[in-house]
């Protein structure tokens, strides 16, 4: 089955080529069809190529340290996965997974370059859409590490909240202890007639004043214990996301980890070659 050019025209990575390019494109390509539950690529197979789903949907995901599956997105109709391959060589750094039958068609790195050649100013275009896509991964990796708990938590509090908030920070500072203090001695001055002019309205033992700090105490207890769940809630968000920076720490080191191994055993094998006998190349 040859893919049809309309389907470069819905991917990102390939709009801006014309209809000529697309159509000269859309012959290179291969196609493959995949059962629902199967693998399409893992991480650390060798990539060659990229693919173009036809039908179905695919899913791409990695799976953190801890073997949690970590879904980066889903391909369907249209969508290209796997497009780094073709452009460099290396290991694949992501999972794809057929959600369901699949029609995808591959191109690899041989045919764009073939395309490339045959087409330079294409070139241009698919530069700058990787281009773009390059940036909005960064601009994602910047926001996923600059999120603020609080900032986040603020902007869905209700009046209820904000008011809690409110009492138990000024319940805590030292200006409602001086407060409280200089009103207890106003009122048990008053009601033992220390102050002269001022009859006593709540006389020993001070019933209207004990029941006045107990109905603080409740009201206050209350409120307290809506600001410590909503602490809760913010150290909770914190924490998933100091996990999921140290998550994608770990990935990257992990992904260095690989491209070292590969480099190291392509410098290998060159030395192999130079070191045998008869051989006459001692540059790498």
């Amino acid at each position: 089955m040859a893919a049809d050019p309309s389907l470069l025209e819905e991917d990102p990575l390939f709009s801006l080529l014309d209809d000529a390019e697309r159509r000269v494109l859309a012959e290179l390509l291969e196609e493959e069809r995949v059962r629902e539950g199967n693998t399409i690529f893992a991480a650390g197979d060798p990539g060659d190529c990229l693919y173009l789903v036809h039908s179905g949907r695919v899913e791409i995901f990695v799976k953190d340290p801890t073997g949690e599956r970590i879904t980066f997105g889903i391909a369907d109709k249209g969508d290209l996965f796997g497009e780094l391959a073709a452009f460099e060589s290396g290991p694949r750094t992501t999972n794809a997974y057929a959600m369901e039958n699949c029609i995808v068609f591959k191109l690899n790195r041989a045919a764009l370059h073939h395309f490339i050649l045959h087409k330079p100013d294409a070139a241009l275009d698919l530069m700058a859409m990787m281009a773009k896509r390059i940036h909005s991964s960064e601009e994602v990796l910047r926001g996923g590490t600059r999120q603020n708990p609080n900032i986040e938590i603020e902007q869905e509090l209700s009046w209820v909240q904000h008011l809690a908030n409110n009492i138990t920070e000024f319940s805590g500072s030292l200006t409602a202890v001086f407060l409280h203090v200089m009103l207890f001695v106003m009122w048990i001055g008053i009601n033992l007639n220390l102050v002269v002019g001022i009859p006593a309205f709540d006389p020993y033992p001070f019933g209207l004043l004990t029941m006045a700090v107990s109905l603080e105490a409740i009201f206050l207890s209350v409120f307290v214990l809506l600001a410590q769940n909503l602490q809760a809630t913010k150290d909770k968000i914190r924490g998933d996301i100091e996990y999921q920076v140290n998550l994608r720490a770990e990935l990257e080191i992990q992904q260095l980890h690989e491209k070292f191994d590969a480099m190291n055993a392509r410098i290998l094998e060159r030395l192999h070659r130079i070191e045998r006998p008869g051989s006459s190349s001692y540059s790498l």
